[in-house]
C-alpha cells in the first residue's frame, strides 16, 4: 500500500476518469472537490473505476482464478511469463499481474474511503441520501476486501482514507477479522441500497447476493441460504432459457451485478483468449480437462467454447474489437448453486431442495435433472455444475480452495501454501509493519 501514496477523486465525467494518481501537481483537494451531492455521486463512479482496470475484472483477475484452477491452461506458445507462473502454480512474489491485483484492489478501497469520509459533510444530502450513497461505496469496499482475502489470504483492512505519504503501513488481519469487516459492510448495503434494476452499480439485491456468497465461504450456510433465496423469490431476475443470452447482451434478465466497460474503458479478456489468427493473443485456452468434462447435450458448451481449427478458445466475453463486454460478477445461476451448495452442506440437509436447485442450472443446460438422493454426491455434482456453469468467470479457482479441494484435483498443486497467491514482493519490501508477512512458502 506504499503505492497508494495520493488520491484524488476527479469531478469528470462518469466512468472514464483516472481516479488514482501518485503526481499531487495534478490533484484538486478533497475539500474544493466534494461540495454537493453530484460530486458525491461522482466519487462513487470513481471508486467503481479500479475495478475496469486490466489488472482486475478487466482482464487479470478473472483469467487468474481459471487459469490457476483447471479451466485453462497457458499454451507452450504464449509469452506472458506471470501466467505461466500461475498455471504451474509456481508463482514469484515479484509476479507483476498478481501485484495488479493487489493494488487495484487497494486502489479501489482508498478511493471509497476518501469518499466515505466526505459524505458526512455535505449539506445538500438528506440522511436518506447519506446513507444510500454510504451503502454503494461500502458494497465496493467489502468486494474489494473479498476478492483480496480469496487470492492473499489474511490482509491488512483499510477503512480510513490514505492522503499523503503517511498511514501507509499496514499489518494483516486475520481472515475471521476480514470477514467481520466484510459482513459489516455489506450489511449496511443490505439495509439502506434500494431496490434497482441498474445492474453496473450495486443494488439492494447485489449487496444480498454477495452477502450470501460471502457467508456460503464462510461456511454459515443457515445465513447464506436465507439471503439467497431472498433474491431468487424477490429480486425479479429470470434465467433465460437459451445459456448463450446470459452472455448475448450487457445486462440480461440473469445479471445482479456487473462492471461496466465500453470501448473509451475498454477490457482485454477477448484479446487474451482469441487465437492470433483471429487477431487475438492466446495467453489462455481451455484446457482439455474441462473440453472432457462437458456432457454430450450440455448447451453450455456452445456457449462458451468456440474453435479455430482444432484450438478451442473462450467466447463468453468475446467483443475483441473494443472490449465493450460488461464483466458479470453475479448472477441468478450462482444464487440457486450457493443455496444448494449450503442446504447440501448443512447437518441435516434436504435431498431434494438441493435438487431442485441443481436441476434448474442443468435443465436450462439442456442436460437431464438429476435424481440423485445421496448428499456426497449432490455435492460433486454441485461442484461440477459450478464448474460449467461460471467457466471463464474467474470462480474456478476460489471454488476448490474453499471447499479444500484443490490439493485433491489439481497435479500442480501439492502444498497448502500454493492455495494462497504470495503477497507482492513490493509490498513487503516498502511495508514497514512488523504485523505484514509474507504467505507461507514464498
Amino acid at each position: 500500500m506504499k503505492k497508494i501514496i495520493f488520491i484524488m477523486v476527479i469531478l469528470c465525467t462518469a466512468l472514464s476518469c483516472d481516479v488514482l494518481d501518485v503526481e499531487p501537481q495534478n490533484s484538486i483537494s478533497a475539500e474544493q472537490a466534494f461540495k454537493t451531492k453530484e460530486d458525491i455521486d461522482k466519487g462513487i463512479l470513481g471508486a467503481y473505476a479500479s475495478f475496469q482496470s486490466l489488472s482486475y475484472y478487466g482482464r487479470t483477475f478473472g483469467l487468474f482464478s481459471d487459469l490457476a484452477a483447471d479451466n485453462l491452461s497457458h499454451p507452450l506458445a504464449a509469452t506472458a511469463s506471470s501466467y505461466a507462473e500461475v498455471n504451474n502454480n509456481n508463482i514469484l512474489p515479484e509476479n507483476g499481474s498478481v501485484d495488479g491485483i493487489w493494488s487495484l484492489a487497494y486502489d479501489g478501497i482508498n478511493v471509497a474511503n476518501n469518499v466515505i469520509d466526505k459524505v458526512p459533510t455535505i449539506a445538500d444530502m438528506t440522511e436518506q441520501e447519506r446513507n444510500e450513497a454510504l451503502a454503494e461505496l461500502y458494497f465496493i469496499r467489502a468486494l474489494n476486501h473479498f476478492n483480496l482475502l480469496n487470492y492473499f489470504g489474511g490482509v491488512p483492512i483499510k477503512v480510513g482514507p490514505t492522503v499523503g505519504v503517511t498511514n501507509l503501513d499496514a499489518p494483516r488481519n486475520s481472515v475471521e477479522e476480514v470477514y467481520s469487516q466484510i459482513i459489516n459492510d455489506l450489511n449496511f448495503a443490505v439495509e439502506f441500497l434500494p431496490v434497482s434494476g441498474v445492474k453496473i452499480r450495486a443494488s439492494n439485491a447485489a449487496a444480498k447476493g454477495l452477502l450470501a456468497k460471502v457467508y456460503l465461504y464462510k461456511q454459515d450456510y443457515a445465513l447464506a441460504i436465507e439471503l439467497a433465496s431472498d433474491v431468487i423469490t424477490n429480486g425479479g431476475y429470470t434465467l433465460p432459457p437459451n445459456y448463450s443470452d446470459v452472455f448475448a447482451d450487457d445486462e440480461s434478465s440473469e445479471s445482479i451485478f456487473e462492471i461496466a466497460f465500453t470501448q473509451l474503458e475498454r477490457n482485454r479478456i477477448a484479446e487474451y483468449n482469441f487465437p492470433q489468427s483471429l487477431n487475438g493473443r492466446r495467453e489462455v485456452e481451455p484446457s482439455q480437462d474441462l473440453l472432457d468434462a462437458y456432457e454430450a447435450d450440455d448447451e453450455r458448451f456452445e456457449g462458451s467454447i468456440a474453435f479455430e481449427g482444432d484450438k478451442a478458445y473462450a467466447i463468453k466475453y468475446d467483443d475483441l474489437s473494443l472490449g465493450a463486454d460488461n464483466y458479470i460478477i453475479l448472477r441468478l445461476a450462482d444464487l440457486y448453486l450457493i443455496r444448494a451448495e449450503a442446504e447440501a452442506s448443512l447437518a441435516a440437509p434436504n435431498a431434494g431442495s438441493v435438487q431442485f436447485d441443481i436441476n434448474q442450472i442443468r435443465v436450462r443446460a439442456g442436460l437431464q435433472p438429476t435424481t440423485e438422493s445421496s448428499i456426497p454426491q449432490l455435492i460433486r455434482i454441485i461442484e461440477d455444475e459450478r464448474r460449467l456453469e461460471f467457466a471463464f468467470e474467474g470462480q474456478r479457482w476460489f471454488d476448490l480452495v474453499r471447499t479444500d479441494r484443490a490439493i485433491v484435483l489439481l497435479p500442480n498443486v501439492n502444498s497448502p501454501n500454493q492455495t494462497l497467491f504470495p503477497i507482492p514482493l513490493d509490498e513487503i519490501q516498502t511495508n514497514n509493519s512488523p504485523g505484514m508477512v509474507q504467505n507461507p512458502g514464498y
